[in-house]
């Protein structure tokens, strides 16, 4: 079907099963604005670009869907930064369209225009500059597969101006082929079974629960894991909500901001499984005193975190 550029994008956030984006309207992105318009979209706007990626952000949080924003190019864009790096840290799966200044201005100091790949490039898992239209579907396609698989995070996706503007044969593709990523989905079985003799062999076994625990949609499997073992369960802010606060197995919150419960329990076990943690500073305090002498357990979805702040006795890495 033979469209704008304005209308591709539309067309792509439908494939894609997207519901509602957020978004704050400026020059470079106009033309998306009447495709939005024209479409009846479902559209949010913010007082703030700031805001758009904060909302897609929650949106993400609360629905488990990837949350969508747009802003014009330039200042529009540096502004989504914020909610962009919040996003990247917490893992949460996010794409944000932004508008940049005309393929033939690019590269030359022109107005609102910003290095906006350049940017946000250690704040995201992947950017694109888009140049030419017939890129489009292609982007889209990847830019969703990358942010809500493996570890879930954010994408950017830049499009000139003209792009918008400029016409093509819409195709969807039906595949994502991208040579170099390649999401981690299983565990290793043999090591799960060497972490289920670690555990029947411990004394005082202690749960760490992170984040990647809720984002794996795997909370209630988790409850029923820790009420057939029976085994103490200490949480990380992101961790939160996995078990209910009032759960007589929970401890409460780990780290600086923590509970003397949790806390406690780390200077007491001798088994300690981290679950979907990045143990970061706030958790671990002095480094070479944290968990110390347990052993840890490490389950993440990312292996670039394994190891990366405390070395792990075992180490787990696929989808939780």
């Amino acid at each position: 079907m033979r469209m704008s550029g304005a209308q591709a994008v539309i067309e792509c956030l439908r494939k894609e099963d997207v519901e509602v984006v957020f978004g704050y309207p400026g020059g470079a992105v106009l033309t998306l604005y009447d495709a939005l318009y024209e479409s009846k979209f479902p559209h949010i706007l913010p007082r703030h670009e700031q805001g758009a990626a904060h909302a897609a952000d929650g949106y993400a949080r609360a629905t488990g869907k990837v949350g969508v924003c747009i802003a014009t190019s330039g200042p529009g864009a540096t502004n989504l930064v914020t909610g962009i790096a919040t996003a990247y840290m917490d893992s949460i799966p996010m794409v944000a369209i932004t508008g940049q200044v005309a393929v033939s201005l690019i590269g030359r100091d022109s107005f609102q225009e910003a290095d906006v790949t350049g940017i946000t490039t250690p704040i995201t898992k992947h950017n694109y500059l888009v140049k030419d239209v017939k890129d489009l579907p292609r982007v889209f396609k990847e830019a969703f597969y990358i942010a809500r698989t493996g570890r879930p995070g954010p994408v950017l996706i830049d499009i000139a101006r003209d792009v918008f503007a400029a016409e093509i044969d819409f195709e969807y593709p039906g595949e994502v082929h991208l040579r170099g990523y390649q999401p981690i989905f299983e565990g290793d079985e043999e090591i799960i079974a060497r972490v289920a003799e670690e555990i029947s062999q411990a004394q005082r076994p202690v749960l760490f629960v992170g984040g990647g625990v809720n984002l794996a949609d795997a909370a209630p499997y988790f409850r029923e894991l820790v009420e057939y073992t029976n085994i103490p369960v200490i949480s990380s802010l992101m961790g939160l909500g996995c078990l209910p606060d009032n759960h007589p197995q929970h401890f409460g919150m780990l780290g600086m901001h923590g509970t003397y419960a949790a806390n406690m329990a780390t200077t007491q076990t001798d088994l300690l499984i981290g679950l979907g943690v990045r143990f970061d500073d706030r958790v671990t305090g002095l480094v070479k005193d944290f968990a110390s002498p347990a052993k840890i357990i490490h389950f993440d979805i990312d292996k670039a975190e394994i190891n990366k702040n405390i070395v792990a006795n075992i180490k787990v890495v696929g989808d939780l």
